[in-house]
């Protein structure tokens, strides 16, 4: 079997190594992707969002437990820091999630966020789109947790949850980095900490107010549930699943699943315009004029040179 079919047949080394080469851009990861773009679909995606220490990894951990429970296959794909040393990911999300990786029918992939200012790697929608081709039930994409640049989890998840804690800010911090707008879903994590109810109250006075000035305290009529958890304990963990399948069921009913999913494949088509741009772009620059040649030129002047010897066809 080639690879395609591999994927297809559910073997975990084939999805792997396909997200290998779709992470490092390997000749021809574009022609699988689009060799597998009609067995993509089927999954439902969950996007777990929110600032550092949220406790995201402990909560996807338990959340998939709670899956395996019902005889649901699991994809989940940790963004972690880029590793200065080797471009990889650090893999501390996979670390603390290790005691699921033995699991049958869960697979874990942490992915380099590689400089990418989403909160995402730069190929995550890729490797979910892999993983659903795999057939896995669902496929919860963890944010590398960086506060104000989370909002491309919402291009790539059917529902997002975004994940706080008691500590005082974090309603606030929520309004100011965008949060509001992703979230299907909040989550009070570590609910057992004093200030949990405050937190609670406190996202219901922002939802209220923007309610009356910009923004509804509903998307397109979803009202946006608050739910409490201890991730340790997986206490409420099945109150959180429960509000995950309430907004996919609500999605579907409306009739705006379709919508959403069209406009992140959008999203991909354009990010692979940019991909194959970049890559063009690179090719043209290795002519760039050394050192030397460009002390009389300016940067600009360079750069509209080789853009026009670009536009004009010779990317060789």
């Amino acid at each position: 079997m080639d690879l395609s079919e591999r994927i297809v047949a559910g073997e975990p080394r084939a999805l792997a190594r396909a997200i290998s080469y779709v992470e490092d851009e390997r000749d021809g990861f574009e022609d699988l992707l689009d060799h597998l773009d009609d067995r993509i679909g089927r999954a439902r995606r969950i996007g777990i969002t929110g600032p550092p220490g949220a406790g995201k990894s402990t909560l996807t951990a338990a959340l998939t437990r709670h899956y395996l429970q019902q005889s649901l296959t699991v994809g989940i794909i940790a963004v972690d820091p880029t590793s200065p040393f080797t471009g990889g990911a650090l893999l501390g999300d996979r670390i603390r999630m290790n005691e699921l990786a033995s699991e049958e029918g869960v697979f874990i992939r942490s992915m380099a966020s590689r400089g990418s200012l989403g909160g995402l790697s730069t190929t995550t929608r890729e490797a979910s789109d892999l993983m659903d081709a795999a057939g896995y039930d669902r496929i919860v994409i963890e944010t590398l947790g960086v506060g104000q640049s989370e909002l491309d989890i919402a291009s790539s998840a059917d529902t997002t949850a975004v994940v706080l804690v008691p500590e005082s800010g974090d309603g606030v911090q929520a309004m100011k980095a965008g949060l509001m707008e992703v979230a299907d879903l909040f989550v009070v994590n570590k609910a057992d900490r004093p200030g949990a109810d405050r937190l609670e109250k406190e996202l219901a006075i922002i939802m209220s107010v923007r309610a009356d000035t910009t923004a509804p305290a509903s998307k397109d009529g979803w009202r946006i549930p608050i739910l409490q958890t201890i991730g340790l304990e997986e206490s409420g963990i099945e109150e959180l699943a429960n509000g995950l399948d309430n907004h996919f069921n609500w999605l579907n009913e409306s009739g705006l699943l379709e919508p959403r999913r069209a406009e992140c494949r959008l999203r991909r088509a354009h990010d692979a315009l940019l991909r194959r741009t970049k890559r063009d772009a690179e090719k043209v620059w290795r002519t760039a004029p050394s050192i030397e040649e460009s002390i009389e030129e300016s940067p600009y002047s360079i750069a509209q040179r080789l853009y026009d010897k670009w536009k004009g066809g010779d990317r060789s």
